[in-house]
């Protein structure tokens, strides 16, 4: 009977930590609801940015198959700076969306060197702002999200299996059919859920690129709704229709899943025979250049047009960067106290059911709104506090939600294959509780873990909708 009780006992930090979370979202969203003076429904306007946003969306997250050559040439591929090269790759999803949004019209905007270069040429500009401009930029920002998910689907290949098709003369074209596309069918789905997710959540892209009321995404409904209209039950209608767009594309995107059973291998060093030949050695390093190109130009054209004027900014700037640093920083670590026990606890359980569940609530983020969140906390926080003196702390809490999911994901995996290679032998010592995270499990789980920090860190600085 002690035996059973010890998981439960293990796992009661990740309880405690999904049901925060599920207050946050689900419980926010409960509180705007309550609150609504009536629920009169969705007008034309409202109904026309749902079919906006799942157009988008699709049309955005369909850039995953732009990921898929770009991943592969990186995966077999290695040159100096080929590490440095897939961080800077990176560094769209987690810059500021304003200053990429920048980036993007330096380069693709009325003025930019594209239209410029079109103009001598006697061409119109690009237009930018519209459908074309909002997927333009979640290309921009998600590309390299699906290209660094499916290089790990990639290098989780064991080395031996493309030994063994190099010793029995495949061509690329047999290890693509028999190696590769096994793994994508399983790596791929999980990738385009999670673009399209983040597209249907969209804010700020909208915002600045829309062009209009026939470029607004839900989210942008939302913050109309309680900007300008004040109609909470508007609002929480709009949150939960967002709420099912992003159920329903992770049950179809499960459903498509095929589960592979990779292998396991020795850690041995990765060559690709089958793609030694001048010819794909060309096409991989078009796919890297054009990507490095598309990824890197704008965040060049920003950085040459802000280093000039940087010694000149004013002091309110400085005292806003210090700001932002210090809500970064509490949302790091604020964070972190709820991946770490959801990823672990969800791993501890046995029951496979709940653990699915403990793990599910943490990812319920990714599909909420923050709008709704921050006007929820606002209306639980009113009767007892004044929710302007708390902007502050409110502003880093909701951040951190907001990369939970993102945490969630590097940490989860990571933590599975600590427990299963050196769980039975922690067991067999009696190594439990807090013992048990310090000497198993933070001691391997330090490169995720910091990994999520600096994303978590990333992400706050450069939010916008919070």
């Amino acid at each position: 009977m002690a035996d059973r009780t010890k998981p439960i006992i293990q796992v009661w930090p990740g309880v405690i930590a999904a049901t925060i979370v599920a207050v946050l979202t689900l419980g926010t969203l409960a509180a705007v609801a309550l609150r609504a003076d009536s629920w009169a429904g969705l007008g034309p306007s409202e109904w026309a940015a749902v079919r906006f946003t799942v157009l988008q969306a699709l049309l955005s997250a369909l850039s995953v198959g732009l990921a898929i050559p770009v991943a592969r040439a990186l995966a077999r591929r290695r040159f100096v700076g080929r590490s440095v090269l897939i961080t800077l790759l990176g560094a769209p999803f987690i810059l500021p969306v304003i200053v990429a949004v920048l980036g993007l019209l330096a380069v693709f905007g009325r003025n930019g060197l594209i239209s410029s270069a079109f103009g001598l040429i006697g061409l119109e500009p690009v237009q930018i702002y519209g459908m074309q401009g909002v997927v333009l930029a979640h290309v921009f920002f998600n590309l390299p999200l699906a290209t660094r998910l499916l290089l790990q689907g990639w290098i989780a290949i064991p080395a031996e299996q493309f030994r063994l098709a190099g010793s029995l003369g495949l061509t690329a074209g047999d290890v693509n059919r028999i190696i590769e596309r096994r793994m994508l069918r399983e790596v791929l789905p999980g990738a385009f859920m999670v673009v399209f997710v983040i597209c249907t959540t969209s804010f700020a892209v909208a915002l600045a690129l829309g062009g209009g009321p026939r470029a607004t995404t839900v989210e942008l409904a939302i913050y109309q709704a309680f900007r300008f209209e004040f109609d909470l039950g508007k609002a929480a209608l709009l949150a939960l229709i967002q709420f099912g767009i992003c159920a329903l594309a992770a049950a179809v995107m499960l459903w498509v899943r095929v589960p592979y059973a990779i292998g396991v291998g020795l850690d041995r060093g990765l060559i690709r025979w089958e793609a030694r030949s001048a010819r794909y050695r060309a096409i991989d390093t078009l796919w890297i250049s054009g990507a490095a190109v598309f990824l890197l130009l704008p965040l060049t054209m920003v950085a040459l047009r802000g280093v000039e004027g940087i010694i000149n900014l004013p002091v309110q700037i400085y005292a806003a960067a210090f700001r932002s640093i210090l809500v970064a920083l509490a949302s790091t670590a604020m964070m972190l106290f709820l991946a770490l026990p959801i990823a672990l606890g969800s791993v501890r359980l046995r029951n496979r059911k709940l653990a699915g569940a403990m793990e599910s609530i943490g990812y319920l983020a990714i599909a909420s709104s923050p709008l709704v969140i921050g006007t929820g906390l606002f209306i639980l926080l009113f009767p007892f506090v004044n929710p302007v003196g708390l902007a502050l702390p409110i502003m880093a809490l909701v951040n951190a939600l907001m990369a939970l999911p993102f945490a969630l994901r590097v940490l989860v995996p990571a933590a599975t294959q600590i427990e299963a290679q050196f769980g039975p032998l922690a067991d067999s010592v009696g190594l439990t509780g807090w013992q048990r995270v310090r000497w198993l499990h933070l001691p391997r789980l330090r490169r995720p873990i910091g990994f999520s920090l600096g994303l978590a860190a990333a992400l706050s600085m450069g939010d916008l909708g919070v």
